[in-house]
């Protein structure tokens, strides 16, 4: 049997007065996405939990069968397995946005989603000026980059920048136990930042500066086991983005790297699907991770939130699925990790709608894949970390709620 995980990052969405008062889901042609939910299980799922950060780092742990009260410690740390950073007991390790701040606003959380050729020599020159023997820069990729502080202030409260698109900053400096520490490493990149070659080039060619750093989503080495300890499972895991792809390693998850994957709305949908498709003949689990609905959830962009719905379901959905044609040993879990409601431009602590399907097993008289079709099958999964036991064992919520012999507890 083999498993496969797709993920459009964001995807769910509240009605918008420019499609009419409905979602992206609903205004998009999806024609893979619905197949799926008429042929399978829909329902809906909780992947963020009361107190703990509304993020992508607690969601796709959540989406990847990870309960986030027991291994969640930090989104930056997951970031840094990724990029090779091996992080030491004591070390907190911080994420670092280049953003772009004007007129004393988040002006873009992404620096127009700078490339990295363009960061690299921002981070070098961070790290020659600001860093020490406390203190280490990382490059990344794109925007999202990584800053490593031997017992660094742990415990201060950092707002994620895309949180505040479009505000003063002011309000949302990071607070708490050693707040003055970062809030003067962000000032002091600013004012190495804003003159560099790189920024005034940007400024010429019409795009926002990187002129400053943001620290957020602090946290130390998580303790996890691994996916194969516990399906006993060896798969994969196809993403652009860091975060995701660290979960993967510590869930040691073969990363796959594919060429024009970008997080953004112009990534290779097709070569990740592809991609995919070449992992199963040799493993027998992978997990798709698309960022393009999020990035447009977090930048207000309607018709790009729509577009990327229906790229992610004709180009990485509709391939894998043409892919699989002919065969009946395989199951799907389709889902959002969390919504990123575009009248809110960040992410929502709500339900999102999920399919479960193999050819051939039960459905429960879906019309079509979107949040209101989703509520109205009246499935509901509160933990969402429990996906995962129902598409490796092949159960349902349905299952669960009939009484013993469900999925056994999480390890």
């Amino acid at each position: 049997m083999k498993f496969i995980l797709l993920v459009g990052d964001g995807m769910a969405d509240h009605p918008h007065p420019a499609l009419g008062d409905r979602t992206p889901l609903q205004a998009a042609s999806t024609p893979n996405l619905d197949f799926l939910a008429a042929h399978g299980i829909l329902g809906t799922a909780h992947t963020l939990l009361p107190g703990f950060p509304l993020g992508s780092d607690v969601a796709n742990l959540s989406v990847l069968g990870y309960d986030p009260t027991r291994y969640y410690s930090g989104r930056a740390p997951l970031e840094a397995a990724n990029i090779g950073v091996e992080l030491a007991p004591s070390d907190v390790a911080f994420r670092a946005n280049l953003v772009t701040i004007l007129d004393g606003k988040m002006s873009d959380y992404s620096s127009g989603h700078i490339t990295t050729e363009e960061a690299k020599p921002l981070i070098k020159l961070l790290g020659q000026k600001l860093g020490d023997k406390k203190v280490s820069f990382y490059l990344g990729t794109s925007y999202r980059h990584l800053v490593v502080w031997r017992s660094g202030p742990l415990d201060a409260r950092c707002t994620p920048p895309h949180d505040i698109s479009g505000r003063e900053i002011a309000g949302s400096m990071p607070q708490g136990p050693r707040h003055k520490e970062i809030i003067r490493l962000m000032e002091d990149s600013k004012f190495l930042l804003e003159g560099h070659e790189v920024n005034r080039e940007r400024r010429r060619e019409g795009k926002p500066p990187a002129n400053m750093i943001w620290l957020w989503g602090q946290g130390k080495k998580p303790s996890m086991p691994t996916f194969a300890d516990r399906y006993r499972l060896g798969g994969a895991v196809i993403s652009a983005v860091d975060l995701v792809k660290g979960i993967g390693i510590y869930a040691g998850l073969q990363v796959i790297q594919v060429p024009g994957a970008t997080g953004y709305l112009d990534t290779n949908y097709v070569g990740k699907a592809e991609a995919a498709l070449k992992s199963l003949k040799k493993q027998d689990f992978v997990f798709v991770h698309v960022e393009a609905p999020d990035e447009a959830g977090h930048n207000g962009d309607v018709a790009g939130k729509v577009r990327a719905i229906e790229d992610f379901d004709r180009l990485v959905v509709g391939t894998i699925l043409q892919g699989l044609q002919g065969r009946e040993d395989f199951r799907i879990l389709v889902l959002p990790d969390h919504p990123t409601p575009l009248d809110m431009r960040t992410h929502a602590d709500e339900p999102v709608p999920f399919i479960l399907y193999q050819p051939g097993g039960r459905a429960n008289g879906a019309a079509a894949y979107s949040e209101a079709e989703a509520k109205a099958r009246g499935y509901h999964v509160e933990a969402g970390w429990r996906l995962m036991d129902y598409l490796i064992l092949g159960r349902t919520p349905e299952d669960e709620a009939a009484g013993p012999g469900g999925p056994p507890a999480h390890p």
